[in-house]
């Protein structure tokens, strides 16, 4: 197993805005997600939800394949110590209580965040 290593909440913050950023350009469906100012850490997906009327103009092979370009994402827009910290395995969604939240699994083997 890898060793932790800390990186800064703020600047996965920053990751994650610029990766929805990002993807979006790529994904004009997506183009109505907005940039988020604060991502949810839960057991199975660490991420961002997706409006209700965005989720009615896509498939999910658009919602996986928007996900995967967020994914990728995340790391490349820090520095190279939270590139090298972030190395995500893939993009996921899920549903829960009715919203869509989409992101990254989380990562508690592989980093710990602080503030």
């Amino acid at each position: 197993m890898a060793k932790p290593v800390s990186i800064s909440l703020h600047k996965f913050t920053s990751s994650v805005q610029a990766a929805v950023k990002a993807a979006a350009e790529k994904h004009p469906k997506f183009r109505q997600v907005p940039v988020p100012n604060g991502i949810s850490f839960g057991n199975l997906i660490w991420g961002i939800p997706v409006p209700d009327g965005v989720l009615a103009q896509v498939t999910v092979g658009e919602l996986q394949s928007y996900v995967t370009d967020v994914a990728a994402h995340i790391g490349q827009a820090g520095t190279e110590q939270l590139g090298a910290a972030l190395q995500v395995p893939g993009g996921v969604f899920g549903s829960f209580g009715h919203v869509v939240h989409c992101g990254i699994p989380p990562l508690t083997e592989l980093a710990t965040l602080t503030a």
